[in-house]
């Protein structure tokens, strides 16, 4: 399968293990690593032998979320054609990736969670998390707006009030909050998060065509709707990306993390 060095993916007994490998950048996400991952899906769905996929980060942290330095917006693809039409974006269609995956994902939470670090955790089937990991999604301070579902899935995950402190305010949450509220499947020391590997390749044993079935029962009634707020946040996302105010924040973040 393809994998950059920076995103390292495998196979091993019946499993696919994609791991963001960017440690001294706090594992966040170039854009380039979108289509990487899209094509590690596809193909995980299709290979018989494959039962689940898995998501996780090498280092201190799961990932800090989109990269938005000019390494990491390399490749990123327009929102329009040459013709003028709109097509998807490379966010988008990775989202949309996540929604339409037929077999269990499971994301092991390292270490702290920033922006889609989180909000993909709603369209996993399964999240492990280490004790020292927070869940953060700053949209506000950005002048951004939820993405990856997050703005339908969260509210009827953790109750409204709780989703709008995280996704309206930046509350940050710790992993045992983040367990409680029912983003977090199970949290486990963090000494002893390699504990969920013997568990995950034990469940990589069963039939893929079953657990496909069984995913395919609890997600299907919700597959039309997702795919409807997967389009109105990106479309909203990329509204807000034109705002000169978002790129001057964009900008002081960068700055601020350049003098750590």
């Amino acid at each position: 399968m393809d994998q950059a060095p920076d995103l390292i993916v495998r196979a091993e007994r019946n499993a696919v293990i994609i791991t963001f490998n960017r440690p001294k950048k706090k594992n966040a996400v170039p854009a380039r690593h979108y289509n990487l991952i899209i094509d590690t899906l596809a193909q995980a769905a299709v290979d018989k032998n494959i039962a689940l996929v898995v998501i996780t980060g090498n280092g201190d942290y799961f990932t800090s979320g989109n990269d938005f330095s000019l390494e990491g917006l390399q490749g990123i693809d327009q929102a329009s054609s040459s013709d003028g039409t709109h097509s998807p974006s490379g966010f988008q269609r990775f989202i949309q990736a996540l929604i339409d995956f037929p077999k269990p994902l499971i994301a092991v939470v390292n270490g702290p969670a920033v922006g889609v670090g989180v909000t993909m955790l709603g369209l996993c089937d399964v999240v492990y998390a280490s004790d020292r990991a927070t869940f953060h999604t700053p949209f506000v301070t950005l002048g951004l707006v939820p993405e990856g579902c997050s703005s339908y899935l969260f509210p009827r995950i953790m109750g409204y009030g709780k989703a709008a402190e995280m996704l309206m305010f930046g509350h940050k949450m710790t992993a045992l909050e983040a367990y409680h509220y029912g983003l977090v499947t199970q949290v486990f020391p963090d000494e002893c998060l390699k504990d969920v590997w013997p568990r995950i390749f034990a469940w990589a044993q069963y039939s893929p065509k079953v657990l496909s079935s069984i995913k395919k029962l609890m997600r299907s009634h919700q597959m039309q709707i997702l795919q409807e707020i997967n389009i109105k946040e990106n479309a909203c996302l990329q509204e807000r990306m034109m705002d000169p105010e978002v790129y001057q924040n964009i900008v002081n973040m960068l700055s601020r993390k350049s003098k750590l």
